[in-house]
Order: C-alpha cells, then structure tokens, then sequence
C-alpha cells in the first residue's frame, strides 16, 4: 500500500509543474497519502539536499502560477553528477546509490518525476536499481514520445505567437523582413504552430531543411506580387540550411558544452549578403531584423489549456501510484489520460512529419517552409 510519495521536477522549467504539483498534493492527501517535495530535481536525494513534507497550505493558488515552486535543474543527472574537486576542476561520479539509499532512508515508496526526455530517462534508470517510479511528460518542445502532447507546448507557443503579432505590426511599418528565433531542439513544433497560429509568411524547421534562395523567392513574391514590403518568418532553433547543420553557441563555464542558438542571425546574414548582391527594388532592399524570444517561452502562467492537462496529468500519476503500477509514465491519447511504460516514451524523439496535415494546412494557406516555393 502507498503511504508516502517522493515529488520532483526536474530539466527545463515550463509553465504547468506547479500545477502537477498542486493537482499530486491534493489527490494524495485526500487519500491519505504522504508528499515529500524533493527540491532541486534529483540533487534534492543526494548528499546536502532538501527534501520536505508538502501540505495543501504550501501549494494553494499554485496552480495558476508558472516555474516550479520545488526548483529545477537540467545538469542534475545522478548517474554523471558532476563533483568539484579540490583543485577546483570537476568531475563526473555516479552518485545514483545514494538516490536509492535517501529513497529507502525517507521510506518513501515511489517517486513522481515531472519530467522531458532526459529527467524521465534517469527514472528509468532509477527504476532498473530499484526505485518505484511514475512519469509526468513535461517539455516546451513537445518532443516526447507516445504522448499526443506535454503540457508546456501550448503556454510557450502562445507566447511566441504572441510576439509574433507584435513583430508583425513594427515589420510592417518598417517594410521590414523580421525573424524570429525560437526554441524546439531537434523538434520544429513551437515554429510550426505558433507561425500558424500567427500567420507568418515563412516557417523554418529542423525537420525540413532550408534553402535561403527558396526564402528569397517568397520574400520577392510578396514585394513584386502581393505588393506586401514585408515577411514575418519564425526560425526553429535547430532548423538548419540544406547540406548544412544546426548551429551552436558555447554555454560558458560548463567546460565545452554547446547549446543550439543563433539559427536566426545566420539567416539574417544570409538574407542581406543575398540583398547585398542584388536587388531590384526601386526602394531598396529590405531591412532584417532578428529577436531570439529565448527564456521568454518558458515563463509565466500556464494557459487554460495547460492548466487543465497538467492538473489530470497529476492526478492520474497519484491514481498508478496506489494502484502500483510503478514504470509507467502519465500520457494523452486523444482527449483521454492513460500511460504507457516510460521505456517507450524515452525509446525516441516525437518529430514534425514534413508531410503530415498540419505542414500540408501551413502550405495550402501559402506558408513556405524553405525547401521549395512556390
């Protein structure tokens, strides 16, 4: 029988984990079930970490607030933690027995972990020594198998079509083409549905590579036949150029880690060292401008509709907790909450298909994707 549950968030922040948070609280205490808020990700169950008992008093009103009122992090991997050592360098040591220990130590009979790929792939792991676990799919970038969608996606993507809007009108008076760079990793989901759901011009993505002379050609369209002096264009961060790659900027003092960034600047440069050399425009070539929306995807409330799936998601988690069906990770199938083994949800990544109905919705309306045009 469930008596005691261990609740962490771990990996990027995102609108909806204090709602989970809220929502696993309640439906435990109303069965009379434990909560133990691990801060922190997965460091809270190593050495000098905190973890403390959760009351309906910590999470009320939560739910409607954004980040994780338990704390995060994305470098917190037990099975490579990385320890500084006394020379002041660091390295990488496999702490997760001290994971299980602090689990067996707190008697705490299974962990809750809200999580994307890389936190809910350390639950498994845990799972393999051990340690009863249950997923919650959490990610922006809606690149988690086996679920029709994480909470997260829909919050960021309406802060990125809201920028959009606004990107609009500035582009507009200015006849200006204007870029805007946003996150997704690997997966092109944000760009896809917040350029649809803003109506930009160009949606650029990691799924479908790009060609700058096929972007011009959709920039020289609406000048010469719409009579349109401007193009709003929304660049996945991982979208990339035909026979290129993604770009990278260094993260600094993580050693020689790199991040994905800058995909919209080399379109920028691009675009005006085509302009540069030729265009017939009696008033001149168009000026390029770049925002990365960046962070900005991640903060703030979660909408309704994250609200609503991160709530269910959380009570679902609390429902397989007491019917001891540890190894499975919460998931929407359709409109109804279900879940499947965490194995199959970290197996592979959920990408955009280049041919599936929403890119043929984006083309059919005249968004061009950069591979050919018209």
């Amino acid at each position: 029988m469930t008596q005691r549950i261990g609740l962490l968030t771990g990996g990027g922040d995102c609108p909806g984990l204090n709602s989970v948070i809220w929502s696993v609280v309640r439906a435990s205490l109303g069965r009379g079930i434990e909560v133990l808020g691990i801060e922190d990700g997965f460091d809270g169950l190593i050495a000098g970490g905190t973890v403390r008992k959760l009351t309906l008093t910590d999470v009320r009103g939560i739910h409607r607030e954004g980040g994780t009122v338990l704390g995060t992090t994305n470098r917190g991997n037990p099975f490579r933690y990385r320890v500084q050592q006394q020379d002041g360098s660091f390295a990488e040591r496999d702490c997760s027995d001290d994971v299980v220990r602090s689990v067996r130590r707190l008697g705490i009979d299974g962990l809750i972990v809200v999580g994307g790929d890389g936190s809910l792939a350390i639950a498994h792991q845990l799972s393999e020594k051990g340690v009863p676990v249950i997923g919650v799919p959490k990610t922006i970038d809606n690149d988690l198998a086996a679920t029709d969608n994480t909470f997260g996606f829909y919050s960021a993507v309406t802060t990125a079509m809201e920028a959009l809007d606004k990107l609009k009108t500035t582009a507009e008076s200015h006849d200006r083409v204007m870029i805007l760079e946003v996150m997704g990793r690997d997966a092109g989901w944000i760009a896809l549905a917040s350029g649809l759901a803003a109506g930009v011009h160009a949606i650029l993505i990691p799924e479908i590579p790009y060609s700058v002379e096929v972007v011009l050609a959709k920039i020289r369209s609406r000048w010469a036949e719409e009579r349109r002096n401007y193009t709003l264009i929304v660049v996945a961060e991982g979208a990339f150029p035909t026979g290129g790659e993604a770009a990278y900027v260094k993260v600094a003092g993580v050693g020689t880690n790199a991040r994905l960034g800058g995909a919209g600047v080399r379109l920028q440069e691009a675009l005006e060292a085509s302009f540069a050399a030729g265009w017939d425009h009696h008033r001149g070539a168009p000026e390029v401008r770049t925002t990365v929306l960046g962070h900005l995807q991640r903060g703030g409330s979660p909408g309704a509709y994250d609200r609503i799936i991160s709530a269910r998601f959380g009570a679902h988690a609390v429902e397989l907790a007491t019917a001891g069906r540890w190894g499975e990770m919460v998931a929407l199938q359709g409109t109804t909450i279900g879940s499947v083994p965490i194995a199959d949800a970290i197996g592979h990544t959920h990408l955009v298909d280049r041919e599936g109905q929403v890119v043929r919705a984006c083309r059919s309306v005249g968004i061009c994707f950069g591979d050919h045009w018209p």
